[in-house]
């Protein structure tokens, strides 16, 4: 069950990351609101993993989500470019973040 707590923590930081662009430096109340709510959630899922799982795996899954996720979300909703090599270097975190998952005991 804590790899869907991770998962989970992993897409709520892709919401605050997008939320940030939203907020507008923190000055619209609904997306400040939205953004910190996510946040607090996302970190608090994240510990809520780490009950049992390795701290150096748990982490850089959560940060390789959040990163991988971020990308793309910027990619769909602020027309970011989607180079070939973008696209690759996102492939190789994803491959990154399986092979921890395979790797780990937990």
């Amino acid at each position: 069950m804590n790899w869907f707590w991770l998962f989970v923590a992993g897409l709520l930081e892709v919401v605050w990351a997008v939320g940030l662009k939203y907020t507008e430096g923190f000055t619209r109340l609904n997306p400040s609101l939205i953004t910190l709510g996510a946040m607090g959630a996302s970190l608090y899922l994240l510990s809520v993993a780490l009950r049992t799982l390795p701290l150096g795996t748990a982490y850089a899954i959560w940060v390789g989500i959040g990163a991988v996720g971020t990308a793309v979300a910027s990619m769909l909703l602020f027309h970011e470019a989607a180079t070939p090599l973008k696209l690759i270097s996102l492939g190789l975190v994803l491959a990154g973040i399986l092979g921890l998952k395979l790797a780990s005991a937990a």
